[in-house]
């Protein structure tokens, strides 16, 4: 029950705000009569409905990534044609993290107010206003305008698009489903990084569309959370969309009034504010939880893949297209490793050694860079900037990026997860735009000291995780809280 309930809230969580709790819903374990035919039969047809519009739903996260991906390889040539300053393409590149916060800060109430379908229509209208200011852009306004307003989308996507998968998957394909969140981020980005190396920047922009125009249609075809009917009233659209999720002739009773019964629970809770978190009996959660979050974002990761084909020709590539292209291609593949060692090898063990892993990589990037400019060996310097770059990207891919999400949702008590994921949230994004806009300032000063900055932040990432970090693995999250406070 505990490795269930920590892959319900893997992503559910990503974004915590008020309604965090949501994918906690427990499901009934026998929907359907095993000698009932039939049943088998709507049980094939419900996971049609489900898989479906689980597929339309991460057409925003792959929005997400596309919007992240996006300047990476397009910094030269934006620079180039419209003339921008060093400062002026940090703040297009750091804007979407502002944008991004603030879509993420809203996207509870939001999702709340008008349902997790009308979320998602409302993201996509940001990213295609957006996107469409981003192609017309003739100076630095618009592409900052542009840049925040995707920002926007992709925050309330960030929030609302696991939320919504959790709340309609049944029990036993909700923890993959819910993965493939991440899982299309990361396609977003590797497939903007790959595009990006052959099409114009404005080119680029419009292929940021189709996402969105995919979502939007797709939207008209599928329910609407059913959770969220039965937590607005809507007693009569909470059945036939749970019907129509688990089959016609399925027999929902059961889970229905499970669904009924806990929302009930959940708002005779009291609800936690943000002085409460530092009480005593939380304080070791948020000391966790915020820790997580500084090392994930302060080890450079939105500096060095939001500029990562500049940083390659820095380092002495005659084109950052060879590395972005590699780079786009690694994340794939690691990122699904990941996600399938999570439940077997424990979340220490892929932190440390993702966290190490990420220490390496800009260890060896910045004495690529140190070496350079000794005028040592120039032969090996971008080779080994590139291995560094990559292994940074395959490290963190592997644990420093989805871990920290999933141990946030599992150490919080459930009453108190709206308020601190909301302040860890904040803390994320934060963190994202600090590093975001810093990086090319930081390069300018010195690239070998901006990547042994990161790999002292990597390092002592490492130690927190040893010294703070319990395991949770295999706990239920009573067990986890005991742990925690022991």
């Amino acid at each position: 029950m505990a490795t269930d309930q920590c892959k319900d809230i893997e992503n559910g969580v990503d974004k915590g705000l008020e309604d965090l709790e949501k994918p906690f819903i427990p499901h009934s374990k026998t929907v359907y009569s095993e000698d009932d035919q039939s049943s088998k039969h709507d049980e094939n047809g419900s996971i049609g409905m489900v898989l479906f519009s689980t597929c339309v739903a991460v057409c925003g996260s792959l929005e997400f990534g596309s919007c992240v991906g996006y300047s990476a390889p397009t910094q030269s040539a934006i620079r180039e044609d419209l003339n921008l300053t060093l400062s002026e393409y940090s703040m297009f590149g750091s804007i979407i993290t502002i944008g991004a916060m603030i879509g993420a800060i809203t996207s509870g109430r939001i999702a709340d107010f008008i349902g997790r379908k009308g979320a998602m229509r409302m993201s996509a209208g940001f990213c295609i206003a957006g996107w469409l200011a981003i192609y017309f852009s003739r100076g630095a306004l618009s592409l900052d305008i542009g840049r925040f307003f995707t920002g926007y989308g992709i925050g309330v996507f960030s929030y609302v698009v696991p939320i919504f998968v959790a709340e309609i998957a049944p029990k036993n394909l909700r923890g993959g489903l819910t993965t493939l969140n991440q899982l299309m981020i990361v396609c977003g980005s590797s497939v903007a990084f790959l595009m990006g190396s052959v099409v114009t920047w404005r080119t680029l922009a419009l292929t940021g569309l189709l996402p969105c125009i995919f979502l939007l249609v797709g939207l008209f075809f599928i329910p609407e959370s059913p959770r969220w009917l039965a937590k607005v009233g809507q007693q009569e659209e909470f059945e036939v969309a749970l019907q129509r999720l688990r089959g016609k002739n399925a027999d929902v009773s059961h889970e229905a009034t499970e669904i009924q019964d806990y929302i009930e629970t959940l708002q005779s809770l009291p609800k936690a504010r943000m002085l409460d978190l530092f009480d005593g009996k939380y304080i070791r959660a948020m000391i966790i939880g915020v820790g997580l979050m500084v090392g994930q974002q302060f080890g450079g990761i939105n500096g060095i893949s939001f500029y990562a084909s500049e940083t390659f020709v820095a380092a002495g590539l005659s084109s950052g297209n060879i590395g972005t292209v590699a780079y786009a291609i690694l994340q794939v593949p690691i990122t699904l490793l990941g996600a399938m060692l999570m439940d077997r090898s424990g979340r220490r063990p892929l932190l440390v050694l993702s966290g190490a892993g990420t220490f390496l990589g800009c260890f060896l990037a910045g004495a690529s860079f140190f070496l350079k400019g000794q005028n040592l060996l120039l032969e090996w310097a971008p080779l080994l900037a590139v291995s560094g770059v990559l292994l940074y990207i395959a490290s963190f891919s592997l644990g420093m990026g989805a871990v920290p999400w999933v141990i946030m949702s599992e150490i919080f008590p459930i009453h108190v997860k709206g308020a601190a994921g909301s302040l860890v949230v904040l803390v994320n994004w934060l963190g994202a735009w600090a590093v975001s806009f810093t990086f090319n300032f930081l390069m300018s000063w010195s690239s070998t000291g901006t990547f042994l900055i990161y790999s002292g932040f990597c390092a002592l990432t490492v130690l927190f995780v040893a010294k703070m970090v319990p395991e949770t693995k295999g706990k239920t999250l009573e067990e986890i809280q005991a742990c925690i406070n022991s």
